[in-house]
């Protein structure tokens, strides 16, 4: 059995599976893994280093001859010449998000780009549709990483807006296997993005501690910070984030002043560790082909059981 559907089409992959565009860390050591599994990588801008983004798209040519991905972070990157900067690199696919879609939308399209728009709402939804995107990435807020203050869950947004718009939808949050595919697919998504479960694969450029503490994390062990100074976070508990949770301190200057320190040093407590609910499902650092290779074989093995379940 093989998807077929618009996203696959669109993107120019076997799996509708989108890797998210992490900060620091959806760069070619990971993304690269997850197009030669037959997904699709995506290069984050949301770092603000160009450069160093240059780099890694030239990186992906080098780590795989397959379609790839970037992310332009509206609020992050502020360079007037965001737009170029994608469209010299050569990529064909593009999400925007944490801005207004009708910024760069048509630019980017009347540059031969497909382009998804990340949303958080209905009312966002319907925006970035009659902006003119090719689709959406619908992202509940069990998700981890920058979120809508008013999180709604990925239950509720993806249905909810697959009823209004004909667009095809591409869904994020609580995502991490098989099952939980299957569920995104009844709910109207063709496609879906997986954000933590990256986080944690063997690839991933993080410290193995942040790993670990994925591995070791209940369901209960993240915290969703609000913020006058920025958007929403949903993160990592720790004794640094409960205290941000609870108004303590300025979640963005810490999140940025701590990056060194917790993705690659491994000092849980010297920033944020953005990370979604699903952790409390992740049991094991496992690689890239691993991961993309048994969701998609529970997906089929989770809509054949409903089909027969459903004769029976």
């Amino acid at each position: 059995m093989k998807f077929d559907n618009r996203v696959t089409q669109m993107l120019g992959v076997g799996i509708p599976i989108v890797q998210a565009p992490m900060g620091w860390i959806a760069r070619s050591q990971l993304a690269s893994a997850v197009s030669n599994a037959g997904a699709l990588g995506i290069i984050e801008t949301s770092s603000g280093q160009l450069d160093a983004v240059r780099e890694e798209i030239l990186q992906m040519r080098k780590l795989t001859d397959r379609p790839f991905g970037v992310n332009i972070a509206q609020a992050f990157v502020r360079d007037p010449d965001i737009v170029k900067f994608v469209i010299d690199q050569g990529v064909k696919f593009v999400t925007t998000s944490a801005g207004n879609p009708e910024q760069y939308t048509q630019q980017l399209k009347d540059a031969g780009l497909t382009v998804f728009h990340v949303v958080p709402s209905l009312r966002a939804a319907l925006k970035a549709v009659a902006a003119g995107v090719d689709g959406l990435v619908v992202e509940g807020g069990e998700g981890g990483g920058f979120k809508n203050p008013r999180e709604v869950s990925t239950m509720v947004l993806v249905p909810l807006i697959r009823s209004k718009v004909d667009v095809p939808i591409i869904a994020a949050g609580g995502i991490c296997d098989g099952p939980t595919m299957a569920a995104a697919f009844a709910l109207g998504a063709e496609g879906v993005q997986i954000g933590t479960r990256m986080v944690s694969a063997a690839e991933s450029p993080v410290h193995p501690g942040w790993k670990q503490a994925i591995v070791d994390a209940a369901e209960t062990d993240t915290v969703f910070i609000k913020n006058d100074k920025g958007p929403a976070l949903r993160a990592l508990r720790t004794k640094t984030t409960e205290k941000l949770e609870r108004g303590e301190g300025n979640p963005m200057a810490v999140l940025g002043a701590g990056v060194e320190k917790v993705y690659f040093g491994g000092d849980l407590e010297g920033g944020v560790a953005l990370t979604g609910e699903v952790a409390g499902r992740i049991e094991s650092v496992e690689t890239v082909a691993h991961i993309i290779e048994n969701m998609t074989r529970g997906y089929f093995e989770t809509v054949e059981r409903l089909a027969k379940e459903a004769v029976d």
